[in-house]
């Protein structure tokens, strides 16, 4: 688990500093993601048990991630009191906005796989 945590550190650290250098607005584990998604295509391999346990630790203790920033709103400071409708219609909006292209998705892929069993 270390190994596949040492890579995944890796590859953010690469995004990280072609984001600083090159001034991409794109954060950099989101590059670093998409480097290793590459590696892993374009080289032919399977991607390696130990790296998708790793995966797996991580994405399953997640929502303790968000908890550092689900706290800090409650510290915003008394300048932005007058935005909380705003931050609430944004939260429920890109939540329904969320759930409903999920299902479109999800529809469109299943699809194809409902029309082979009938």
């Amino acid at each position: 688990m270390l190994r596949g945590l040492a890579i995944l550190l890796l590859y953010q650290g690469i995004g990280e500093a072609i984001t600083h250098f090159s001034g991409i607005p794109i954060p950099g584990p989101v590059i670093g993601m998409v480097l290793l998604f590459l590696t892993l295509t374009l080289s032919g391999y399977t991607m390696p048990q130990w790296l998708g346990h790793t995966g797996h630790f991580m994405i399953r203790w997640l929502p303790l991630m968000f908890v550092p920033a689900c706290v800090g709103i409650f510290f915003l400071p008394n300048t932005h009191a007058d935005e909380w409708p705003a931050i609430v219609s944004v939260i429920v909006l890109s939540t329904l906005i969320t759930i409903a292209t999920t299902a479109v998705v999800m529809k469109w892929l299943l699809r194809p796989e409902a029309e082979h069993l009938s």
